[in-house]
């Protein structure tokens, strides 16, 4: 039987308000209005940005259901949608694409004005599509991938290959294509260069891959956590260090590693101390600091202005700086055909009843992410893969 056109009763982890845990909830979803399509979530992760809304440290509506990283099927479209079609294979993007506005039309921008900045939770039309227990249930970042079923702008949503498998894919709707982005297009590393990178979550991993596919001879993982050390020399790393081993600062560490040589770096945890770390340690003329990480929101940095006078270059980087639309299909292309491995960002199994366990484990050093809601025969086995942390 159709559900097109009609509202579809499913499971999401609804967050009624901040610092509590989630509530598995049955929720009813509206179907898509204009422009607008339905999606059956296959997978989805966790990212320490959700974990900023359950804190109260980034701005959101409540109740709300979070989520902002994972795969579907376009269960059914909207009037006016010409770019994906019900059965297409899909990745919702918290940073849209609508070709249009100056943002999207500059070749280096992609911040798109339909990006929901100022935390709505609403769709264009100033409504939700959620409703629970009668009550309206906000958005998150227009995509909300905590549920089984959402709806989200045509705009936000990206056509992949079928063949790519959910419980990796999903990846490029975050991690992945943050840091690989921040490298090879924010960042713009050289071939022959030295990095380093702040952060060996599932994003400072993404960047390391990024600089390594873009030839950097040196790559130098950091971490305070030693238990990180394995993957990042697994995804191409060529050492690792952690500041708890000095007592001095980690800019003259790696200034005394690499003949204050540091090309590149990436702060890839979004706290203000790491950030200035991270601008010390590249290059006082010609390096290049790309901030990936995202703080808490209303914090603000503060630096000497001499460290940027002789030539440093400061960048900040949303979405690694991609055009989502125009880059994601192109990436899961790219995996598709071997061209990196995602299996190193993959480490934990837990069902989705679980996903308070999930944000424990996030906070417990062990930062994970999560996956996988999948269609078995005629009923809904709800599993999630666990990845080590953005950040």
């Amino acid at each position: 039987m159709t559900t097109a056109g009609k509202v579809i009763k499913c499971k999401a982890a609804v967050l009624w308000e901040q610092k509590k845990p989630f509530s598995i909830e049955e929720v009813e979803v509206a179907p898509p209005k204009a422009k607008e399509v339905r999606i059956k979530i296959l997978a989805t992760g966790i990212c320490r940005t959700d974990d900023h809304v359950v804190e109260g440290m980034w701005p959101s509506k409540f109740p709300v259901i979070v989520g902002h990283e994972a795969v579907g099927i376009v269960e059914s479209i909207g009037e006016g949608v010409t770019t994906v079609k019900p059965g297409d294979k899909v990745i919702p993007l918290f940073l849209p694409q609508c070709r249009e506005c100056k943002y999207c039309r500059n070749p280096d921008g992609n911040l798109c004005i339909m990006t929901d900045l100022k935390a709505d939770g609403v769709m264009s039309d100033g409504t939700s599509r959620f409703t629970c227990k009668g009550e309206t249930i906000y958005h998150f970042m227009n995509i909300s991938t905590f549920t089984e079923y959402t709806v989200a702008s045509e705009f936000a949503v990206a056509k992949i290959d079928d063949a790519a498998p959910s419980e990796k894919i999903c990846l490029l709707g975050c991690a992945f294509s943050t840091g690989y982005g921040a490298a090879v297009k924010t960042g713009k590393v050289t071939p022959g260069s030295t990095c380093a990178v702040f952060g060996l979550g599932g994003v400072g991993l993404s960047v390391i891959m990024g600089c390594k596919l873009a030839g950097a001879s040196r790559i130098i993982g950091i971490d305070l956590n030693k238990g990180k050390f394995e993957k990042a020399m697994a995804v191409g790393a060529t050492e690792c260090i952690s500041p708890k081993d000095f007592t001095k600062p980690i800019s003259e560490v790696l200034s005394e590693m690499t003949g204050d040589s540091v090309d590149y770096t990436f702060e890839v945890i979004g706290h203000l101390e790491t950030m200035i770390d991270a601008i010390e340690s590249c290059n006082k003329n010609y390096g290049t600091c790309v901030l990936v990480g995202i703080p808490p929101s209303g914090k603000k940095l503060s630096c000497d202005p001499m460290l940027l006078l002789f030539g440093r270059t400061l960048k900040g980087c949303i979405f690694g700086g991609c055009k989502s639309r125009d880059v994601v299909p192109k990436l899961a292309t790219d995996f598709l055909a071997k061209k990196f491995d995602l299996d190193q960002l993959i480490t934990h199994v837990l069902p989705f009843k679980n996903i308070q366990e999930g944000f424990e484990l996030l906070n417990s050093g062990k930062r994970c992410l999560f996956f996988v809601a999948l269609l078995l025969l005629l009923f809904f086995w709800w599993s999630y893969l666990f990845s080590t942390s953005y950040f």
